[in-house]
């Protein structure tokens, strides 16, 4: 039906688009732009020709890792060993 239906409170309004301006060319794909964490759930793609096929994808966003705090274990002296550790939240 050449339209998006967002959902209820989705935030995603201003951040979805068909990939191609007319989407009754084969072509229904849209763009999710500046994913957030909020936008992870299942998505579905209807479309209508003859038939209605239904087609649904599962889009998991995952936050961007912390900066990790490193820091050496074992005193600095030529031939012996230290350990490296690093941590990230």
């Amino acid at each position: 039906d050449h339209h998006v239906n967002y959902g209820s409170g989705s935030g995603l309004q201003d951040r979805v688009a068909f990939v191609q301006n007319d989407p009754s060319q084969y072509d229904a794909s849209i763009r999710l732009a500046d994913l957030q964490v909020s936008d992870t759930g299942t998505y579905q793609c209807r479309v209508k020709k003859n038939t209605v096929a239904v087609h649904e994808v599962i889009v998991t966003v995952q936050e961007k890792p912390a900066i990790p705090q490193c820091w050496t274990e074992g005193e600095l002296i030529v031939g012996s060993s230290i350990l490296l550790r690093c941590y990230s939240r």
